[in-house]
């Protein structure tokens, strides 16, 4: 192996499934190699919707044992996931139940009950977090009422991501980019909302030390190093652990007037900015803003994004027609356009389960045609995603006062050119894709950088650029979707409103 290179492993886990990816950066260039991947499915347990803490910790040892077998000195570890969902752990560091996933219903009740209470103007403005029920600070204040016991008993609360640096080895901290995600943050003074933490009635003993993205916080546990084969100097950098903020720092930009879509079961698409930004039209148009590398500020959209396909492909496949994306993505190609419509931004398609009825259910309500076959299914999902990037892509130019020319999108969503060029035939923006793994990539360069490997966010996107290759995509047939926005701007505001 060429003695300049160092190697590096992100740990990247997404709501459907985890990766272990292998990174090596030699003389300003990456190169990755995926090394393990596997499924990440939250399930019924314990009275409610729960996350498999257990099988998330094997697996991610199982991944890095195969980095160890292969004798490869890795120099450093990181985690990056979802934001949002917490783990407890006890008096003696471990945890005693599994996590809640977010879409795990019982924080609606006391969603509504803090922003009647304190208004949700108030509560934006203090967190400038998009107000969702979803959120860390409904978890909690769910928590202090329905088991009050396990708050009592804990020491101490960690995000996903972080808990699981804590597992490999590292300190119990908050990276702060998936700290801002959970509306317990106060993104003005880089510091936990005590007032926020109060009003949910959680105690703030519980909350960890928030520390910078690219933060060295330990070194592989000793059983782990021995358990792997890696090397016991192994860090563990809380990198960009929200997976989104590490994935905005793999964007390969150059210029200004750009946009992100990090596209994945989640659609985050925003800009970024220096300084937060927070009135009455960012909690109207639901924008956030969440944290970045170097204390950027991701000001953004969250939007269903292609769990609305992904759970169109399972509904496929419980009915017997198990299919790919790359097949389900070439029958939508074949189904006709703009038959049906269906609004991403409703909370209601956060639930899992019988999309394709729900979908029907919706067309029905709104005096649509009902899709007639599967492809037509994934084709409204597309279709009605692209005109909410349109709508959003709007609201961030109205509210910010900036043009936007060019949308770079990144992450696994990417590689659907069908819905690239969907995208920029609907907005007329060019759009530009990659890299696909941008998170991963975004993780390891971030890691890279907390060891003074690479100097600054600068110096990351440089390190993108060289390596990856992006495709354009320019607008085609621009006409042609005028009519759809149209009928999608009455879906967002119904008769009567």
């Amino acid at each position: 192996m060429n003695a300049k290179s160092t190697h590096h492993a992100a740990v990247d886990l997404g709501a459907e499934s985890g990766r272990i990816i292998l990174g090596t950066l030699t003389e300003g260039r990456l190169t990755i190699e995926e090394i393990h991947r596997f499924p990440n499915r939250m399930k019924e347990k314990d009275g409610g919707l729960k996350w498999d803490l257990r099988h998330l910790e094997k697996e991610i040892v199982l991944g890095l044992k195969k980095i160890g077998d292969r004798m490869i000195p890795l120099t450093s570890v990181g985690c990056d996931s979802w934001g949002v969902d917490i783990v407890y752990l006890s008096a003696d560091g471990t945890p005693p139940s599994d996590p809640f996933c977010y879409r795990d219903p019982r924080t609606e009740k006391f969603f509504q009950d803090l922003t009647a209470k304190f208004g949700r103007s108030t509560i934006g403005s203090l967190t400038g977090v998009q107000l969702m029920s979803i959120n860390t600070l409904y978890q909690v204040a769910a928590d202090v009422t329905l088991d009050p016991e396990k708050v009592e008993k804990s020491k101490m609360i960690l995000l996903i991501a972080d808990y699981l640096n804590h597992f490999l080895g590292g300190q119990p901290v908050a990276e702060v980019s998936l700290a801002s995600t959970t509306q317990m943050y106060d993104p003005k003074n880089n510091h936990w909302n005590k007032d926020m933490i109060k009003a949910a009635g959680f105690p703030s003993r519980l909350l960890p030390k928030i520390v910078p993205s690219g933060t060295k916080v330990g070194v592989l546990r000793p059983e782990l190093a021995i358990e792997t084969g890696l090397p016991p100097t192994c860090q563990v950098v809380a990198s960009c652990s929200h997976d989104t903020a590490a994935a905005v720092a793999a964007v390969p930009v150059e210029k200004k007037d750009w946009a992100y879509l990090s596209s994945g079961t989640w659609s985050l698409l925003g800009v970024e900015r220096k300084k937060m930004l927070f009135n009455e039209d960012c909690l109207a148009l639901a924008l956030t803003n969440e944290v970045g590398f170097a204390q950027t500020i991701r000001f953004l959209k969250n939007i269903a994004g292609l769990w609305l396909v992904q759970e169109c492909q399972r509904d496929f496949a419980q009915q017997g027609r198990k299919m790919d994306y790359e097949m389900i993505t070439r029958l939508a190609a074949e189904a006709p356009a703009f038959e049906t419509l269906v609004d991403p931004f409703l909370p209601a398609w956060n639930a899992p389960g019988e999309m394709t009825r729900r979908i029907a259910e919706y067309a029905k309500g709104t005096g649509q045609s009902v899709p007639a076959s599967d492809g037509a299914f994934v084709r409204t999902c597309l279709e009605s995603l692209t005109l909410a990037y349109r709508e959003t892509l709007a609201a961030l130019e109205k509210v910010t006062g900036e043009k936007i020319s060019t949308l770079h999108i990144v992450g696994g969503g990417c590689k659907n050119r069908l819905l690239n060029q969907m995208v920029a035939d609907a907005t007329g923006k060019n759009v530009i894709t990659g890299p696909i793994e941008a998170t991963a990539v975004g993780n390891i360069l971030v890691q890279a950088a907390g060891l003074g490997l690479i100097e600054g966010l600068a110096g990351i996107r440089q390190v993108v650029r060289a390596s990856f290759q992006p495709e354009t995509f320019t607008p085609q047939s621009q006409n042609t979707w005028e009519e759809a926005w149209q009928r999608f701007q009455t879906l967002r505001t119904p008769k009567g409103k």
